[in-house]
């Protein structure tokens, strides 16, 4: 009884604290979608508040009819992370199902290699990636984003682990129903996973969308920048005067393509959340 009313004193606390730690984590966020609503006299008033004194659409207007090229921009980007996932997706995919379904000598030791590359700090391939690419004549091109990242040894290890559990017996029965290998991982391994396949792409589109080290290294022509390059340029071209109202405006507007993909696989993400965690 004791341990009941304990619980039931401790229950509206913790939600308290919940609500309380969700506002703090989401007053950021909400006041640069406010800022963006807001004059750039406002938001450099020192002001803390979400609701805009003045309502405007102005800040979104210059953005896609200023001299910055937002829209090309964010384009750019859209195509980068949405060829960029594709390609990891699938690549990660079949990876992942070989090491869990085909037995070779030396498949523990090869798969300990594996493994062990995943402790290699991407800092340090940066420089022999920039001169593979420019050997290569790839400089300046999408593909010097795409081809290096086309692959992701954490999520290899992660489909490997998730098609551990795939029957092998499936994909016997399948082969007497006349699918080959290749045709059972795509007609059937594939819609089976579902889940893990949403969170894998989740992830992997938002570091494509959110890269700039790459962009900025490979990319030099203006016309090609993704949003995060542009953004910086942007700034940098504005000898020392920060434009605060474009710069978060197009924040807000980089955010719109995860929101998207954050609601449209919710449902899948969650659960390979929870499988990832089983694992």
């Amino acid at each position: 009884m004791n341990r009941r009313k304990t619980r039931n004193i401790l229950r509206p606390l913790l939600y308290l604290i919940l609500i309380i730690y969700a506002l703090v984590t989401l007053y950021p966020f909400l006041w640069a979608v406010s800022a963006s609503f807001k004059t750039f006299k406002e938001i450099t008033g020192g002001g803390i508040s979400i609701i805009p004194k003045n309502f405007t659409f102005q800040n979104y207007i210059d953005i896609f009819r200023g001299t910055a090229q937002y829209p090309r921009w964010f384009l750019n980007s859209l195509y980068v992370a949405a060829v960029g996932t594709f390609v990891n997706v699938i690549l990660n995919s079949m990876a992942g199902y070989a090491l869990a379904q085909i037995s070779f000598k030396g498949s523990k030791a090869f798969l300990s290699l594996f493994i062990a590359t995943m402790t290699i700090p991407g800092q340090v391939l940066l420089i022999p990636n920039y001169l593979i690419i420019r050997s290569l004549g790839m400089m300046g091109s999408y593909s010097a984003l795409i081809i290096p990242s086309a692959v992701n040894v954490t999520y290899i290890f992660f489909m490997r682990q998730y098609f551990m559990n795939f029957s092998k017996q499936v994909e016997e029965a399948a082969k007497i129903d006349g699918l080959t290998r290749t045709g059972c991982f795509f007609r059937i391994a594939m819609p089976l996973s579902r889940p893990v396949l949403a969170t894998q792409a989740t992830f992997i589109f938002l570091s494509f969308w959110n890269d700039f080290t790459k962009a900025m290294l490979y990319i030099k022509d203006v016309k090609k920048f993704t949003l995060p390059v542009g953004i910086q340029a942007s700034q940098s071209q504005s000898a020392g005067f920060v434009m605060w109202n474009e710069i978060l405006t197009s924040s807000v507007i980089s955010m719109i393509p995860i929101l998207i993909i954050y609601i449209l696989l919710n449902k899948y993400f969650m659960t390979g959340l929870r499988m990832e965690g089983e694992k």
